[in-house]
C-alpha cells in the first residue's frame, strides 16, 4: 500500500469514529432531552425540533459511514487490478 493509501486509511478510520461518535451522542441527548421533555412539559415543537435535530446528526452520520464504506470499496478493486 503506498503512503497516501496510509493516509486515506487514517482519515477513514478518523471519519468512522467521528461519525460513531455523533451517533452515540445524538441518540444519548436524544433519550436524555426527550425524558426531560416530558417531565417539564415542553411545548411538542420543541420536542419535534429535537427529533428533526437528532435525525438530521443520525443522517448526517449514515452518509458519512457510506461514503467510507464506497470509498473502501473502491480501494479494494482498484488493489486488486
Amino acid at each position: 500500500m503506498s503512503v497516501t493509501g496510509k493516509r486515506d486509511g487514517d482519515a477513514d478510520r478518523a471519519q468512522t469514529r467521528l461519525a460513531s461518535i455523533v451517533i452515540v451522542v445524538a441518540m444519548l441527548l436524544w433519550m436524555a432531552l426527550s425524558f426531560l421533555g416530558g417531565e417539564l412539559g415542553i411545548p411538542l415543537r420543541f420536542a419535534f425540533l429535537l427529533d428533526m435535530l437528532c435525525l438530521a446528526a443520525l443522517g448526517w452520520a449514515l452518509v458519512t459511514l457510506f461514503l467510507v464504506w464506497r470509498r473502501r470499496e473502491t480501494d479494494r478493486g482498484a488493489d486488486k487490478e
